[in-house]
């Protein structure tokens, strides 16, 4: 039976993939940091949860490295999907625009880095495959807003991190995709819906509607499935069509 580390799986897209997963008979462990588990994980024997700061790396290190070194259960799959979306616009104070930056870089790449970095050393000793899955943002391609900056770089700087993964580790065995979600109907999309309305978060888009998490986790899932190895460093797009590559 295979065994997934999803980050972020109390809520949002980590939800619907977590979700996805255990409905396919799919072991997931998975991080929260304040939002609770929903009542169908924790009743399910094949989920376990964790609750960890991923701006802690003193928790990170105390909670997840252990993981990693299970000898007879090392995870097949690494989903790194938890993130913050926070503004910091350029007018503001050096040490308050510096403090959302960091604590950006650190929740949605370092936290995402390090853990990549046990799941592959702890695949090349135990001589296993293994694949990693980088939930990342259109923004690491389109950019975003000013105010929004830290979070296109730290999305931009996961899709590189996955394709220097791929291009070292993919004939060791481990395997590594970028995902590129645009507007995708979560409660961040909901707060974007409330500030800027329906119509902003479509415009340009070739549908009249926001994406559904369900769409992530299906392809989360296929990726998942190891069906695809010489695909590895690509980025899936999937943004309802407000742009194609």
């Amino acid at each position: 039976m295979k065994h997934a580390v999803v980050t972020g799986a109390s809520r949002g897209i980590g939800k619907s993939i977590t979700e996805k997963l255990l409905k396919e008979n799919i072991r997931v462990t998975g991080t929260r940091r304040s939002s609770e588990f929903p009542a169908e994980f924790q009743m399910s024997e094949l989920f376990s949860g964790i609750q960890v700061d991923l701006n802690d790396f003193n928790k990170i290190e105390e909670k997840l490295y252990p993981i990693f070194n299970l000898e007879n259960d090392l995870p097949d799959v690494l989903i790194n999907n938890a993130g913050i979306f926070k503004d910091a616009d350029f007018s503001a104070s050096d040490d308050d625009w510096l403090k959302v930056w960091d604590q950006t870089m650190n929740v949605n790449l370092r936290s995402a880095a390090l853990l990549s970095k046990w799941f592959i050393n702890a695949h090349i000793n135990n001589g296993s495959e293994g694949i990693i899955i980088n939930i990342a943002s259109r923004a690491a391609y389109r950019g975003d807003t000013q105010e929004y900056a830290a979070y296109a770089a730290s999305k931009g700087g996961m899709a590189a991190f996955t394709k220097s993964v791929a291009r070292d580790f993919s004939k060791k065995g481990i395997v590594a995709y970028t995902v590129a979600p645009g507007f995708i109907e979560t409660d961040m999309a909901k707060e974007s819906v409330e500030i800027l309305g329906k119509e902003a978060l479509t415009r340009g888009s070739a549908f009249d509607e926001i994406t559904q998490p369900i769409e992530v986790a299906n392809l989360v899932f296929f990726l998942a499935g190891g069906e695809v190895k010489h695909m590895t460093g690509s980025t899936f797009h999937i943004n309802g069509g407000s742009y194609m590559v």
